[in-house]
């Protein structure tokens, strides 16, 4: 089976710092990979590198089973892999949700009614209709980061890359975004601190630590309630595929 995406020997730096070392990781169509680990530990730089906004200092990227070593190559790719950034006001720039969300199919050759259309069905699938003609910068955070997953999926992408993407929302637009992730029918690579939601969508795991990316295991460990963790392999935690059942669009 073709991979997706596809790095080998990969090395990155970040304002002089090496942060990843050698760093060999494969996405294949419907998986789910959760990539996890403390602060600072490069995994937003790796997010940012597997679509071209960082260069790595060595190894190679292949998407789509086309190796990606010049700008070009990648910005042929990019329409095929929506990316979540960590910061939702990093990605929203147009003054309505709606033009917002349309402007991803504008930008890919849709006609204005067809974009629109696209825009107006994806919100609708979020529950976020009510919201189509609210200026973004009126949305709460929740919405804010909801906003920004529709402007991804409006492009039907085959890949999504998800930086923290629970990070500032509420309950109920968290069951929102869990419910859309459920449902995408394509894979992604995710990157969170929350257990929970890691342990609801991850199909496997790696961890990112010390400059390694190592398989991790997903476990659920009965308390008095489910309580998921994830142990990086080798660790006497079992062996690293096993996981847990599941239940990051640049523009």
């Amino acid at each position: 089976m073709l991979d997706l995406i596809r790095t080998e020997d990969l090395t990155l730096a970040r304002e002089g710092r090496t942060l990843l070392t050698g760093a060999a990781l494969n996405l294949r169509r419907g998986e789910r990979l959760a990539i996890v680990g403390p602060n600072g530990a490069g995994k937003t730089t790796l997010l940012r590198a597997l679509i071209g906004l960082e260069r790595p200092v060595a190894g190679k990227i292949t998407l789509f089973g086309q190796p990606c070593t010049r700008e070009a190559a990648f910005r042929a790719a990019r329409p095929r892999i929506g990316f979540l950034f960590q910061e939702s006001d990093d990605q929203l720039f147009c003054p309505t949700v709606l033009e917002d969300v349309a402007f991803g199919p504008l930008n890919i050759g849709l006609g204005p009614a067809a974009a629109e259309a696209r825009a107006q069905e994806t919100l609708a699938a979020l529950g976020l209709e009510a919201l189509a003609d609210r200026a973004v910068h009126r949305l709460s955070g929740g919405e804010k980061r909801l906003v920004c997953l529709a402007g991804l999926l409006a492009m039907r992408p085959e890949v999504l890359l998800l930086d923290e993407p629970t990070n500032g929302v509420d309950a109920e637009n968290g069951a929102r975004m869990r419910a859309a992730l459920a449902g995408f029918a394509g894979a992604m690579i995710l990157v969170s601190h929350d257990d929970g939601f890691v342990a609801d969508l991850a199909t496997r795991a790696m961890v990112l630590r010390d400059g390694r990316l190592d398989p991790a295991a997903i476990h659920s460990h009965p308390h008095l309630h489910a309580h998921a963790h994830i142990h990086a392999a080798g660790a006497g935690h079992g062996p690293a595929d096993q996981s847990q059942p599941s239940s990051p669009h640049h523009r």
